[in-house]
């Protein structure tokens, strides 16, 4: 499958460009990206062509694999899949849930997969797998807490990363691993606290109930990254496998290739990025409004 990179920074070289690369049924068909310069030295390295359109990189490839900014991945992406290409998205897919409702409904027709990086490590998808199956579940905690504003972190100039804050850059991941055990979300409430830190509580159709506590701006003594499920088979820590970032995309590769030769859709689809930008909408208007929000 001929496949096109949208994005020069960090993500697109640690994971996308390497992964594509190296897996066996991929063609690295090109790179776009928003500075000619960066795209040049990107496309360069792994000897595939440099575009300057954006849409002409589309019309020459079967699927496109995006690492940038979610609102400016979010129109490219739906250019791409009303030409019926196959979507390797990051997360979030959308800032907007009415974005993202688009993109899913514009994505009906091809395979597409959304790149939560730990959903793609055998550890985390096997402890799911046996989560969900097992049940009973009646609590979830998750603590994502970095520190990315530091000397030397690729990730720190990000300048949507510093404006969302760990709601939206970490938020995701964490929906990613509570939603397939403790299933849709009915309620949410969130709270603010120094910096970026967000604390979010959400209330499932279940009954059962999960909170985060999220930032990327914590001061670097408190970073932490620790989730737990609570039931009635007992208290249950997610594992945290070690893992590479182009080895997981390859994995998100092997899924995509596989829903589009006609196998089933991945589990974090495009609709599925929806469903988590739904819920991120959500806790940044109770924020805003200081109130519990219905999803």
């Amino acid at each position: 499958m001929r496949f096109g990179l949208f994005g020069t920074g960090p993500w697109a070289q640690l994971a996308h460009a390497p992964g594509l690369a190296a897996h066996s049924g991929v063609e690295f068909a090109g790179v776009w990206g928003r500075d000619p310069q960066k795209t040049a030295d990107l496309a360069g390295r792994y000897g595939v062509p440099a575009y300057r359109d954006a849409d002409a990189l589309i019309a020459d490839v079967d699927a496109v694999a995006i690492a940038l900014p979610p609102d400016v991945q979010a129109p490219l992406a739906l250019r791409a899949a009303r030409a019926g290409r196959h979507l390797l998205l990051d997360k979030p897919v959308a800032l907007r849930t009415e974005d993202a409702e688009a993109l899913a409904d514009a994505a009906g027709e091809v395979a597409s997969v959304v790149f939560f990086t730990r959903r793609f490590t055998p550890e985390l998808d096997g402890f799911l797998t046996e989560a969900a199956a097992t049940g009973g579940w009646a609590e979830a905690r998750i603590d994502h807490l970095g520190s990315i504003f530091v000397p030397d972190n690729p990730f720190g100039a990000s300048p949507w990363r510093r404006e969302r804050g760990g709601l939206w850059d970490v938020g995701p991941h964490a929906l990613a691993v509570v939603l397939p055990v403790l299933g849709p979300v009915a309620e949410v409430t969130a709270v603010a606290g120094p910096r970026d830190l967000t604390f979010v509580l959400l209330k499932h159709v279940s009954g059962a109930v999960s909170r985060f506590t999220l930032a990327v701006d914590a001061p670097p003594a408190a970073a932490r990254e620790e989730a737990v499920f609570a039931g009635d088979a007992g208290v249950r820590e997610v594992p945290r496998g070690r893992w590479e970032p182009a080895d997981a995309l390859g994995r998100a590769v092997d899924q995509l290739l596989a829903a589009a030769a006609g196998g089933p859709s991945s589990a974090v689809d495009v609709r599925f990025g929806a469903e988590v930008t739904a819920i991120l909408v959500a806790a940044e208007r109770s924020l805003t409004e200081g109130a519990t929000v219905t999803v």
